[in-house]
């Protein structure tokens, strides 16, 4: 099975790459549509801010094709920024159009005291929806945060979330598009389980 990693100029392409490879599938970084929507599975990282990520994916063309990708019906996984582009629009240095195939909004963290920004480490994930494939034969653990920015996604797309004095949308899911606000490759086990439960979907649609 090949998975699609979109190269749209912002992402931690390599370790992401690696991951899918130590997890024994085949991994395509490319900004070609035709590669990206005959894979299995796609995935959507970011490393940045969201406008700049909006941006770059405009411009390469990848915005429709993550758009068209999840239209066929391709399981399509956003980590870290490229989940929160997943949703409709963020207040990140202004106020940006998302891809809009989540609703929801992206706002910075309100000052709190005792909680710094970023939200950086590692920090406990509480499965809301644990009937979830994404979750299955998981159990709640610790996975890796680096970000300044939080989704306010709909309840029914909230598969878990984190404490960071208030609950923070961690992992959403609403058919077959997906996100992780932490990053999964850098999260351990859990982290790679969890990876590895998104690349078994396309086979349990099959």
């Amino acid at each position: 099975m090949a998975v699609a990693i979109v190269d749209y100029g912002m992402g931690n392409l390599h370790s992401v790459s690696k991951a899918v490879e130590r997890l024994g599938y085949t991994s395509l970084v490319t900004s070609d549509a035709a590669e990206i929507l005959a894979a299995d599975s796609v995935i959507l990282p970011g490393v940045g801010a969201f406008g700049d990520a909006m941006e770059h994916l405009r411009e390469s063309g990848m915005d429709d094709v993550v758009r068209a990708a999840a239209s066929a019906g391709q399981p399509v996984l956003g980590i870290c920024l490229g989940m929160q582009l997943l949703f409709s629009s963020s207040e990140e240095h202004g106020e940006h159009k998302g891809l809009g195939l989540l609703p929801g909004a992206v706002v910075r963290f309100a000052p709190r005291d005792g909680y710094k920004v970023p939200h950086m480490g590692w920090n406990k994930l509480s499965f809301r929806q644990p009937e979830s494939p994404l979750l299955a034969g998981l159990t709640e653990g610790h996975v890796y945060f680096v970000h300044s920015y939080h989704a306010l996604a709909a309840d029914s797309d909230l598969l878990a979330v984190t404490d960071y004095g208030h609950p923070v949308t961690a992992i959403v899911g609403r058919d077959n598009v997906y996100g992780m606000q932490f990053h999964p490759e850098k999260s351990g086990e859990l982290g790679m389980k969890l990876l590895g439960n998104f690349l078994q979907l396309r086979g349990q649609q099959a």
